[in-house]
């Protein structure tokens, strides 16, 4: 294949440039490469760069696949203008909303505001709240088709959780080019525009896969299904070369390094029915929370799922979750009874209504699932208005709830090996040295909008002085995790020694889905978010969050100070005192 356009562009000392090639007939990729960044996002320590990869088909029509990241945002608009005048871009397919492939699709909109948005749904509503501007969108499912001309017909494949909820793949029937964004990327930025050099990217395509795809391994698998039967010429990567010298080899670990995966997994399967009321939006929220337990998700909407594939499904999942189908809708009344036919006594289940005025009835669905033995992971969540940010909150901690129950086992077998283990070793130096490290006790309280948590934390260290600013570490499975991200605000309560027994009782309780966490307790608002202060707290600081680091089965979460109080001056903090150090 021959370079037909090609043009490299310096322009500052973070060596940011950009190139353009012809890879396939009427088809341009746009790659913009950052040689220097060293980490993205809190995965990865970068040791060769990264790069941003967009595509341009011109039919009849034209179609601009992807943008760029906003660092590059001069340089991108300069080269894409000199390509095309962009009032003549038909469509902008999102791969998915993330950031750095979307991050100037509203610099496009302002220069073409006529342009046709194409993307799943999700990422309609993901672009709606990012970029405060209306647009015209083309809502797209799996197997719809869009024919830009000149044989140019785009086929689109849903690949959800790869590794945004928003996910697509976008087929080019006359190129046997397959766009795939962030699947079959990694962070690498040299001169190659393809995959020539196998050995010399190997290491980085593994490294991509383990840190981004290896958490979605069944995901991934559904995704490989649905791409088996294209001819595919070459892989358009979001990051990273393109790949067309070893497809078979890179497809074929992405196979088997899945399937590793995937023997050791726990699975949620949760079923839907795309446009039916809240259905969709609602068991997103339930599988964020689950995903958050370290289990695997996956998401089925019943509308378009052959029967043998939900017997699978169902054969392979330790949990499942049902949004209530509409009671006319034969297909989904087909696979509710496949769904009821497959599952076994061992399984979790747990049921919500969608809201879309002609659900199945929960209760009697509810009543058979225990009659075969199934356990209830929570309580059936009834929709009787339009969900708010409460609803999702109270369904994220329901998936929560049913991952930790999942969880059991592993966490059973993990207490009982660290229990032989302190036998063995309880004159493990090391063991017995970490647990001398004492800390305070401390309640963090948080709110966004209408949905509030709280957590008892030990974990809690200032870690600068200009700014001020502390350290807490956060399990990933808790609640509260969903309100700890870069730009939230909380509150660290510090606790009083000989006064803290009924904050820690009450804030240690299992609190059911959606529960208010505060009953019963007196607080009151912090100046800065609204989040609960608690009255009965020695001390308490409001924070905001700058950074998150992963630690493992932590997040670490650095925060700078905004203000604080001191109730009583003379009085101490409560401390936690451990004998051991590798369990709380």
């Amino acid at each position: 294949m021959v370079a037909l356009t090609q043009s490299t562009q310096i322009t500052n000392p973070a060596r940011l440039t950009v190139e353009t090639i012809e890879i396939a007939e009427q088809t341009t990729a746009i790659r913009c490469l950052d040689w220097d960044r060293e980490r993205f996002d809190v995965e990865f320590g970068l040791q060769n760069g990264t790069t941003y990869n967009s595509f341009l088909i011109e039919g009849e029509k034209v179609a601009l696949i992807d943008t760029s990241h906003r660092k590059f945002e001069q340089l991108y608009l300069e080269v894409i203008t000199g390509l095309i005048d962009v009032n003549k871009i038909d469509y902008l397919v999102v791969s998915h909303t993330e950031p750095d492939h979307s991050g100037l699709i509203k610099d496009i909109l302002q220069l073409a505001p006529d342009i046709i948005i194409v993307g799943a749904k999700v990422a309609i509503q993901f672009l709606e709240n990012m970029v405060h501007q209306p647009f015209d969108s083309m809502v797209i499912k799996s197997g719809q088709r869009l024919d830009l001309g000149n044989g140019h017909e785009l086929e689109f494949v849903s690949a959800p959780n790869l590794h945004w909820p928003d996910t697509i793949f976008t087929y080019d029937h006359k190129t046997s080019v397959l766009y795939t964004c962030d699947v079959f990327g990694m962070h690498y930025c040299d001169d190659r525009t393809f995959d020539e050099n196998f050995t010399a990217i190997e290491k980085d395509f593994q490294y991509y896969y383990d840190c981004l795809m290896g958490p979605n391994a069944r995901s991934v698998l559904s995704a490989l299904k649905r791409i088996d039967k294209l001819t595919i010429g070459i892989v358009a990567t979001g990051h990273g070369p393109l790949l067309q010298h070893h497809i078979p080899e890179w497809i074929g670990r992405y196979q088997n390094w899945s399937l590793e995966q995937a023997k050791t997994e726990k699975l949620v399967a949760l079923f839907y029915v795309e446009d039916y009321g809240y259905s969709e939006e609602l068991v997103r929220a339930i599988a964020h929370g689950s995903a958050r337990t370290n289990v695997a998700v996956e998401l089925v909407d019943i509308n378009n799922a052959e029967p043998q594939e939900v017997r699978e499904i169902v054969a392979q999942a330790a949990g499942l979750v049902i949004g209530m189908p509409p009671q006319s809708n034969v297909v989904a009344q087909a696979a509710l009874n496949t769904i009821l036919a497959a599952v076994h006594n061992k399984q979790a289940i747990g049921l919500l209504e969608s809201g879309g005025g002609e659900d199945e009835p929960v209760y009697p669905l509810r009543n058979k699932f225990q009659e075969l033995g199934l356990t209830e992971a929570f309580p059936p969540i009834l929709i009787k208005e339009t969900p708010s940010k409460i609803t999702e909150q109270l369904c994220d901690e329901a998936g929560t709830d049913l991952g930790q129950w999942l969880n059991r086992e592993r966490q059973s077998r993990t207490v009982g090996e660290r229990t032989i283990k302190q036998i063995k070793s309880i004159d493990n130096e090391l063991e017995k040295s970490l647990g001398r490290i004492s800390s305070g006790l401390y309640i963090i309280t948080a709110k966004k909008g209408e949905v509030q948590s709280a957590m008892l934390a030990s974990w809690v260290i200032q870690a600068s002085l200009v700014p001020l600013g502390v350290a807490i570490a956060v399990a990933k499975d808790r609640a509260i995790e969903s309100l700890m991200h870069v730009g939230d605000r909380f509150v660290l309560n510090v606790l009083e020694e000989g006064r803290y027994q009924g904050l820690m009782k009450h804030f240690l309780k299992r609190f059911a889905p959606g529960a208010d966490r505060f009953a019963g307790v007196k607080t009151y608002p912090a100046a800065s978010n609204e989040s609960p202060i608690l009255a009965e707290a020695l001390a308490y600081m409001e924070c905001e969050i700058t950074t998150r680091m992963d630690c493992g089965d932590h997040w670490v979460i650095y925060s700078t100070i905004q203000t604080g109080r001191v109730a009583q001056v003379n009085a101490l903090t409560a401390v936690h005192h451990r004998k051991i150090g590798n369990h709380y």
